[in-house]
């Protein structure tokens, strides 16, 4: 009788449950305080963007340490590395419920700090398979629906009692139990196969000359997606961490299911897309699959903004529509772009290097962001200014995924 480790739609299965489970559950200590309005603090009515910066900060100097870190870690010692780094983070949440105001920001920072490592460790397990797109399709559309879970459950604590300074360590607690047992199934996922290896390469830990060598050959096509992914991702850290806001100013109350309801069409969207990229067994066709659904994603959003303006879409069609169009391209760098870069390269390379890479120059860009608008009126909350800082990033990306594309046919990757 088959083993199951050696049946290829069972193991795809397992590792997309397991990863959708044990990245949904990081989220839950993660996000739930962006659930709160933290009116009437004593730091004044910037308190809630000074925390989201203040998170965002940590989790941007996450990404940075990651590059090294993450590529470099081997495979026996990252559930451990998982667990500890999620530990670290619940016990900022206690120090946040302790402290007063303003001194809890520092907890914000500290959070962000190990959170940040948790995507590369789960994502190591699934790298380098032929089942890839749609393993890493489950893992992003669970930070999609999470993020809008956690502020559910956050804004649920809150209605149910629970203080606003206490809430996101409540919710901690409550995802530590399942965390854990989807880091067990990940822990049993079998690694790649002969197969799986023999399509998209051998994955090991890179050591600084490796990670210098992949960049002077590497280094055209990848700037320009990560070009293209830092302005989304700020968009995209936008939209989810004042998402209350902009809801409100769509003129929707601060129902606790909306956020859920909204993700769900998003979530779904998304990872039926960029699923799709298993179809191509080519990395060069299958690199190109992947910036179509970028261009296609940022022009989304472009047409869901021009028609909120004329009056021809709803806020929560808006809100859904924008979703999709920012979610499209961030999850295509995940799942397609990065992986196939990696797969037809002929130097030594992991998923995790060139994630971190990305995920670096996204965050900075988004903590860069939140600091301009603390000194001014930046973007943060306001539908006005996201959507007029929207317009520039999505032209802007659409270049970028389009130069990337260029570049792959010049052979510059």
């Amino acid at each position: 009788m088959q083993r199951w480790q050696e049946r290829p739609a069972v193991v795809a299965a397992w590792g997309m449950v397991a990863a959708f489970g044990a990245y949904a559950c990081m989220y839950g200590f993660r996000k739930p305080f962006a659930a709160g309005g933290y009116e009437g603090a004593e730091f004044g009515p910037g308190f809630k963007a000074a925390i989201v910066t203040a998170q965002t900060l940590g989790y941007a100097l996450s990404k940075c340490l990651g590059i090294g870190l993450v590529s470099a870690m081997p495979a026996g010692r990252r559930i451990a590395s998982l667990m500890a780094l999620v530990g670290l983070a619940e016990a900022a949440w206690v120090a946040a419920g302790l402290l007063p105001r303003p001194w809890n920001i520092a907890c914000f920072f500290v959070n962000g700090l190990p959170l940040g490592m948790v995507f590369g460790l789960v994502l190591g397990f699934l790298e380098g398979r032929r089942m890839t797109e749609a393993l890493m399709a489950g893992l992003c559309a669970s930070f999609i629906l999470a993020d809008g879970l956690s502020k559910s459950l956050g804004a649920h604590l809150l209605a149910t009692g629970v203080p606003e300074r206490w809430m996101p360590a409540v919710a901690g607690l409550l995802f530590t139990p399942p965390l854990a047992g989807f880091a067990w199934l990940l822990h049993r996922l079998p690694p790649p196969s002969e197969a799986d290896v023999a399509a998209r390469r051998e994955r090991a830990p890179m050591d600084a000359a490796a990670r210098r060598a992949f960049l002077r050959r590497n280094a055209a096509v990848l700037g320009m997606v990560i070009l293209a992914y830092s302005g989304i991702t700020v968009l995209r850290g936008l939209r989810a961490d004042f998402a209350p806001e902009l809801w409100r100013a769509l003129g929707f109350p601060g129902q606790p299911s909306l956020f859920t309801r909204s993700e769900f069409w998003v979530a779904s969207g998304v990872l039926l897309a960029n699923a799709l990229a298993v179809r191509w067994h080519d990395n060069h066709s299958a690199f190109r699959y992947g910036l179509a659904i970028g261009i296609g994603g940022v022009l989304m959003v472009l047409a869901a903004m021009a028609a909120r303006g004329a009056g021809w879409m709803g806020g929560f069609g808006f809100m859904v529509t924008l979703g999709l169009g920012l979610y499209l391209p961030y999850v295509a760098v995940h799942t397609t772009l990065l992986e196939r870069l990696v797969a037809g390269a002929k130097d030594r390379a992991n998923l995790g290097f060139v994630m971190y890479l990305a995920d670096a120059g996204g965050y900075v860009a988004y903590a860069v962001i939140l600091l301009l608008g603390q000194a001014g009126d930046g973007p943060r909350g306001s539908l006005a200014g996201f959507e007029g800082l929207a317009w520039v990033v999505c032209i802007f990306a659409a270049a970028a995924f389009a130069g990337a594309g260029w570049l792959m046919r010049r052979g510059k990757a």
